[in-house]
């Protein structure tokens, strides 16, 4: 069964064509600037050169049609006609605790889905636009909804539960949900099988460090804990996001900036991690290393401040299992920064951790990097949310029959 996976955002669509048996991916691209000028499909199929097509999309629905029509292009595409694609899997990012798993979509999924939007109004609102396009464009297709957040409903009430009036939670549902749960499901899993060890036995952590970042611990194959919290504001330092910070910050800003809670929180969210540590510097971790290695202060700072983030809660996530055997790093950063990981590595030597320096060298594909004689065993693991969601969909497809 080949299935279309898709990750719509407020102006952007990405997918992927992938063949459920063989896990090979047959297309994949992005429409960029949805209804916006400019906007534009890139398309790369089987390994033939990308190609780029400046067009008009004034909505998803249009988005959606261009890419299906591309698939079938007699000269690009990789399918004879759209019966060929048996489902379509789409990322959505916050189901609250309705899913906790991977679901067929229906009105009462969208309905339920639709009201956790004010958990995540700049997401869900645009994943379900791209289920709604699909959905008129492939009615005959089932159709799949994978959360970010599902993987982490497996948590305890004592790692979700805020120290907040306990009517807030039951009023509001206002706790942990934790987020880039299928990039964890993925990682974690995959080191089970890169090892030739029993998922459900190991004690596991997952550093998914991006621009977006969190860390998860994985316990005998259920997430126990997460760094992201009600929203994906919480936890490390990231990009743009601030992460971690006293609550009461928030109002003292309010009073000695003049603004808004909302204006706060849009600092929190927009001008701050990375990038505001250093003073509205660059988020992307390239610029910020080599402004590291030159010495800029501003760098040097936010490099150490973001990297002791990592390894606090690393040790938390260690307590917390009481103990651990495998650390994975992952997503953009995780994947190719041997800097972070070799000074991550330097907190925790406590564990018995010894990094391999000529291992730790590679970027971007699943390799040990610690040595043979390393206590906990480190990895580099990519990331393959598409893969996941593929399989997710597939099996709750094969399920309906």
């Amino acid at each position: 069964m080949k299935v279309l996976v898709i990750n719509c955002g407020s102006s952007s669509l990405k997918f992927q064509l992938i063949d459920s048996i063989t896990e090979e991916t047959a297309a994949k691209g992005i429409c960029e600037r949805i209804g916006i000028e400019g906007s534009r499909l890139v398309f790369e199929a089987d390994g033939r050169e990308k190609t780029v097509t400046e067009i008009p999309m004034d909505d998803h629905l249009k988005a959606v049609q261009l890419v299906l029509e591309a698939l079938i292009d007699p000269v690009k595409g990789v399918l004879k006609h759209l019966d060929e694609i048996g489902a379509v899997g789409h990322r959505l990012v916050h189901g609250g605790e309705k899913f906790a798993g991977a679901v067929l979509i229906t009105d009462e999924v969208i309905e339920a889905t639709e009201a956790c939007n004010d958990l995540a109004p700049l997401h869900n609102p645009a994943n379900l636009t791209g289920v709604r396009a699909c959905r008129e464009l492939m009615p005959a297709t089932p159709m799949v909804g994978v959360y970010d957040t599902a993987f982490h409903q497996t948590m305890p009430e004592e790692a979700y539960l805020y120290g907040l009036p306990y009517e807030y939670y039951e009023k509001y549902r206002i706790r942990r949900y934790g987020f880039h749960g299928t990039s964890h499901a993925y990682v974690s899993r995959r080191a089970a099988e890169f090892l030739n060890k029993d998922y459900d036995s190991l004690k596991i952590i997952v550093c998914h460090l991006g621009n977006g970042a969190s860390i998860t611990a994985v316990k005998n194959g259920k997430s126990v804990d997460t760094s992201m919290g009600m929203t994906p504001l919480e936890g490390l330092i990231m990009g743009t996001r601030s992460g971690d910070i006293d609550p009461a910050i928030i109002e003292y800003l309010t009073e000695k900036e003049d603004k808004t809670v909302s204006e706060i929180i849009e600092i929190l969210n927009k001008k701050s991690g990375m990038v505001g540590m250093q003073d509205g510097g660059p988020s992307d971790f390239r610029d910020v290393s080599e402004a590291y290695k030159a010495g800029r202060p501003e760098a040097v700072r936010t490099l150490k401040a973001y990297i002791y983030r990592i390894a606090k809660y690393i040790g938390a996530y260690t307590a917390a299992m009481n103990g651990v055997d495998v650390i994975c790093f992952t997503a953009g950063i995780g994947e190719n920064s041997s800097f972070v990981r070799e000074h991550v590595a330097d907190y925790l030597g406590y564990l018995g951790i010894e990094i391999d320096q000529e291992a730790n060298g590679v970027r971007g594909k699943d390799k040990i990097i610690s040595t043979a004689g390393s206590k906990v065993t480190v990895m580099v693991i990519p990331t393959n949310e598409e893969l996941m969601i593929a399989r997710d969909t597939k099996m709750v497809v094969e399920g309906m029959s």
